[in-house]
């Protein structure tokens, strides 16, 4: 059974930082493609980061500078750093896998996702 737990949301002022992490349960991380994706009220969900089963990256370019994606095959778990963060960044931020190889940020294409976490910037 495949499940994604976000945690590490919050609410931070303009140019915090926070570190979102999602722990994977049921396969581990380096077999998956995984992304974090956002989405604001009245907004589509939009990909923020991914990260390939090679460890390839894509961050959107909105976001590129101030966030990174990694992943810990020991505790199989993967993060989101940001740093410099804008109002514009607040958003419910989900965790998501696939059954791929090559990092994605298309949300219509993963197959997994946990519940969100909320990051609110002031």
């Amino acid at each position: 059974h495949v499940q994604l737990v976000e945690s590490g949301g919050g609410s931070v002022e303009e140019g915090g930082s926070l570190k979102l992490s999602c722990a994977a349960s049921g396969w581990t991380v380096s077999e998956y493609v995984m992304g974090w994706f956002r989405q604001a009220p009245g907004k589509e969900r939009e990909g923020v980061a991914s990260i390939g089963a090679d460890n390839s990256t894509l961050v959107a370019d909105s976001v590129k500078g101030r966030f990174s994606i990694s992943k810990d095959f020991a505790k199989n778990l993967l993060f989101l750093q940001m740093v410099n963060l804008k109002p514009e960044d607040t958003a419910m931020y989900y965790c998501a896998a696939r059954t791929a190889w090559w990092p994605a940020l298309n949300p219509d294409i993963m197959n997994y996702w946990g519940q969100g976490t909320q990051v609110t910037v002031s």
